[in-house]
Formats: structure tokens, C-alpha cells, sequence
């Protein structure tokens, strides 16, 4: 029975290694690609680009005539026309009409032509408008992915610190079963190592909401197995403060950014449905058409003889044309406020871009001094961990020969454990504080 357990065991750990050998591992370039594709707000963008399209298709198709065909049959009674010979009659007839009429634009004061353009604008508008929803989602992204790096590296510290807390233990153990310490200190110990293993819990914990969250931006199941590429933190490339200078950066930003370019395309439609809007109010051009045939059944010849029914679709055929023209004179005042209703639409999309590019310049700015800032912590965090790793080594060598008691040990390794999370925390925040500098230079998002 214990062989079988035993066995039944080897297999499931055997297969968990397996199954974690073979989940496929993300690296950032592959998280926003996917994420670009599948978060949804950037297919709800897509949505919208596809109905904008359709708009400009429709904007296109005004400039062709409408036509309409139609026709009627049925019976006739009492006094009534005959619709073959427009005479008066009495009998009961059947007949039967055809009709096909339309019209078409001819002179417009250039409304069609503008709003063709203005919605043109708009549909690119629209299409930078994904542009924009993935650049939202890879910042996104980027943010947790880093996030999940360092709270991968925090779980790896902390089993460091478990190991070592053991390694404590059974020096101490063997020193008190010597009776050369107390044994208050042996349980100080355990006592720190079950502290230490609720903090390996909290970073574990901490870790899976991270994924969770990375999960949900790129609309994966929260149950699907999940890995990240993990590189060297030291090894990733970051441009010096001398090519991330926040003005230069900013003038890039105007030209590459997408909701810089979707404004000015925004801006485009906006002066263009003013013209449309203003079009509306002058008279405009029209031709009209159409083309008619008749048929009964009591329609005869000057024989008396009934005309058969082709020969009287042929001819009764007729056909006319016209040429009008619409003059708007009292509307309630509905051409008037669309008119004025399109101009302050075009002053809050110029203010839009202004309060955009303010927002921009202000985050450049920010994002430079938060780099600068960023460096000066890590660095300050390095030269702490050196200082913390040296006390807590003199310190363990003195706790080894009797020379430092337990709590003194277990403080200066708590603040070796804390520098270097610190140190770990401020390095990932220095790196996204300059690749985020590099985005919005318009390198995009890499490590």
C-alpha cells in the first residue's frame, strides 16, 4: 500500500514538472503584441472604426442618384379613370402600373464634398484611435509586467531569508543541545522563521494578483497556466538622461504620439462639418426623373379588339425629367444652431488638443524628474544593501561564537531582508521610470 503511494505520488509530482516545464513563458515584446490584438478595449476601438468606415461609405454614396421602382395591380370599381385612356368610365377593369423615379444632386454648395472629407477624417481618426487603446493597454502592461518581475524577485528573497533563518536554527539548535546558549534563543528563531514564511505568503500572494491582473489585460482565462520571461534586470538597455532630455522628448511625443495625431485629425473633421453645417442653409440644385407604363384588361384597339398585354407596357411608356430647386426659409431654427452648434464643436476639439498636449508636456516633465529621482533611490538602495549585507555578516560571525545574542542577529538580518527588497522595488521603478521616457519618444515598450 505505501509502495503504491509512494509511486502514485512520484507520478503527480512528475507530472506537475511537466506541465510547468511545458507552459510557454511571455516576454514583453509578446504580452503587448497579444494584448494589442485581444484586450477589449482595443477591439471596442476596432468596433468603432468599423462603424466609422461604414459612416464614409454612406457619406460616399449620397453622391449617387436614388432610384425606386415600384408597381400596383388590382381591381376597379364604380366611377373611376381609366389609367389607359384617362377617360371616365363605369366598368370594372384590372390594371396594373409601373414606376421608376429618382433624383440626384446638382449643385449643393459643396455640402456632399465636405461631408465626404469630414468623415474621412474622422474614419482615420478612428483608426488612430486603436493605435491609441493598445498604447494605453502596453503601458498598462508594461506596468504590471514589471510589477510581476519584482514580485518574483521578492518570493526568491524570501526564500533566501527562509534558508538562512534555518541554517540559524540549526546552528543554534546544536549550540543549545551543547549548552552554550539558552534555548530562548532557538525559539526566537522558529519564532522569526514562521514570520518569514508569512512574508513568503504575502509575496506569493501578492505575485498571483499581479498575474491575475496581467491575465485580465490580455483576456486570458484565470485559469490557464502562465509563466513570464524573466531577464536580468541589469541586463536591460536604457538610454542615457542626455538623449531623454524632457523638450526634446516632448516635440517628439507631438508627431508620434496617437491621440496627438487623433486630435489633429479630429480638428480636420470638425472644420469640415462646419461647412457642411453652413452649406445647409443656402438653397441647393436638384434633378428629378422618372418613367411609367400602364395596362388593363378592358384597353382595345380602334377595332375593338384588346391589346395585349406587352403592347400596352410599350405604349403607354413615358418618361420625364425636372430640374428643382430647394430653398430652406424657416426650419425652427434648426440650420442656424447646427451651424453654430458645429463651430463651438470645433473650438472644444482645438481645446481638447491644447488640454492633451498641456498633459502631455506635464507628464514628460513629471516622468523626467521621477527618473532622475528614481536613480538617485536605487543607487542610495545599493549602497544601503552593501552596508546591511557587512553588518550582518560581522554580525552572524560574532552570533556564532556566543559573542551577539538571537534578537540582535534577527534584527540586522530583517535589515539586510528589507534593504534589499527596497533595492529590488527601486530598480524595477528607475527601469519603467526610463522606459517610459523611451515610450513617449516613440520607441515603444522594451526590454
Amino acid at each position: 500500500m505505501m509502495k503504491n503511494l509512494l509511486a502514485l505520488a512520484i507520478c503527480t509530482i512528475l507530472l506537475q514538472a511537466a506541465a510547468q516545464s511545458q507552459t510557454e513563458k511571455w516576454d514583453l515584446r509578446k504580452l503587448i503584441d497579444y494584448a494589442a490584438k485581444n484586450n477589449i478595449s482595443v477591439k471596442q476601438a476596432d468596433v468603432q472604426a468599423r462603424l466609422t468606415a461604414l459612416q464614409l461609405k454612406q457619406a460616399q454614396l449620397y453622391q449617387l442618384p436614388t432610384a425606386s421602382f415600384s408597381t400596383s395591380f388590382g381591381p376597379q370599381f364604380g366611377r373611376s379613370i381609366n389609367p389607359t385612356t384617362n377617360l371616365y368610365t363605369n366598368n370594372e377593369l384590372f390594371s396594373q402600373s409601373y414606376g421608376l423615379s429618382g433624383n440626384a444632386q446638382v449643385y449643393n454648395w459643396g455640402r456632399l464634398k465636405n461631408n465626404i472629407a469630414a468623415n474621412e477624417f474622422s474614419a482615420q481618426a478612428a483608426l488612430v484611435d486603436i493605435e491609441r487603446a493598445a498604447n494605453d493597454v502596453s503601458l498598462n502592461v508594461a506596468t504590471y509586467y514589471l510589477q510581476v518581475l519584482a514580485s518574483k524577485e521578492q518570493i526568491n528573497i524570501n526564500e533566501v531569508q527562509i534558508a538562512q533563518r534555518k541554517a540559524q536554527i540549526d546552528v543554534t539548535a546544536k549550540q543549545v543541545a551543547a549548552g552554550t546558549v539558552p534555548e530562548l534563543n532557538l525559539i526566537s528563531l522558529e519564532a522569526q522563521l514562521a514570520t518569514d514564511s508569512s512574508n513568503l505568503i504575502s509575496s506569493k500572494t501578492t505575485f498571483d494578483q499581479n498575474v491575475l491582473t496581467l491575465k485580465a489585460l490580455l483576456n486570458l482565462d484565470a485559469a490557464l497556466p502562465f509563466d513570464v520571461e524573466t531577464p536580468s534586470v541589469d541586463k536591460i538597455p536604457i538610454e542615457s538622461f542626455a538623449d531623454l532630455q524632457p523638450e526634446v522628448v516632448y516635440q517628439l511625443a507631438l508627431g508620434n504620439q496617437p491621440l496627438q495625431k487623433e486630435n489633429e485629425l479630429k480638428i480636420k473633421a470638425a472644420e469640415k462639418n462646419v461647412l457642411v453645417s453652413k452649406a445647409s442653409m443656402y438653397p441647393s440644385i436638384f434633378g428629378n426623373y422618372s418613367l411609367n407604363s400602364t395596362y388593363n384588361n378592358k384597353a382595345t384597339d380602334l377595332t375593338g379588339s384588346k391589346i395585349p398585354y406587352f403592347d400596352q407596357v410599350n405604349e403607354n411608356f413615358r418618361q420625364s425629367l425636372g430640374l428643382g430647386i430647394q430653398v430652406p426659409i424657416f426650419s425652427n431654427g434648426t440650420n442656424r444652431i447646427n451651424y453654430e452648434q458645429s463651430k463651438l464643436n470645433l473650438k472644444n476639439n482645438l481645446l481638447n488638443k491644447e488640454q492633451a498636449n498641456q498633459t502631455l508636456k506635464q507628464n514628460i516633465y513629471t516622468a523626467y524628474t521621477n527618473a532622475v529621482n528614481a536613480l538617485e533611490k536605487f543607487n542610495a538602495a545599493k549602497k544601503n544593501v552593501a552596508s546591511a549585507q557587512k553588518v550582518y555578516d560581522f554580525s552572524f560571525r560574532r552570533y556564532e561564537v556566543g559573542l551577539l545574542g538571537t534578537l540582535d542577529l534577527i534584527t540586522n538580518q530583517n535589515n539586510l531582508q528589507t534593504a534589499k527588497l527596497q533595492m529590488v522595488a527601486s530598480q524595477f521603478d528607475f527601469v519603467f521610470k526610463m522606459k517610459l521616457l523611451e515610450f513617449y519618444k516613440g520607441q515603444g515598450l522594451k526590454l
